[in-house]
């Protein structure tokens, strides 16, 4: 038997080789981890926003429903999912007197920035 082949089946990997394959996949998990992380971020935002979406369509749905309605600004806070959603209504007279603009902005309690904006037109009671 020739030493020289019984050498060549035994070889290993070298340490230079194990250590590029290390750099390798250490910069793939880098990788895969950030994109992850901004997937889970992203998941979050549309979340919210569609929990507002969500409270602003119900929140004009009962407004509709309502026998009268009072002009000016309220606002009210409203527990969904496990966290508190501030929704600030605005209504005012549209051009057409028979109909009424209501506004509609939710926003997650304790937080300015608005997730939703709804507008909508509901029939005024008082004509």
């Amino acid at each position: 038997m020739d030493r020289g082949l019984s050498r060549a089946r035994t070889r290993g990997f070298t340490l230079l080789e194990i250590m590029v394959a290390l750099a390798v996949f250490a910069t793939l998990a880098a990788a895969v981890l950030s994109a992850s992380q901004y997937v889970l971020k992203q998941t979050g935002a549309v979340e919210e926003r569609l929990f507002a979406a969500w409270l602003a369509d119900n929140h004009l749905n009962e407004l509709r429903l309502q026998p009268g309605l009072a002009l000016g600004q309220q606002q009210r806070v409203v527990h969904m999912d496990r966290r508190d959603w501030l929704l600030r209504q605005h209504i005012s007279a549209s051009t057409d007197p028979r109909l009424l603009k209501v506004d509609v902005d939710v926003s997650l309690s304790g937080r300015e920035q608005t997730l939703h904006r709804a507008t909508g037109w509901i029939p005024d009671r008082h004509e």
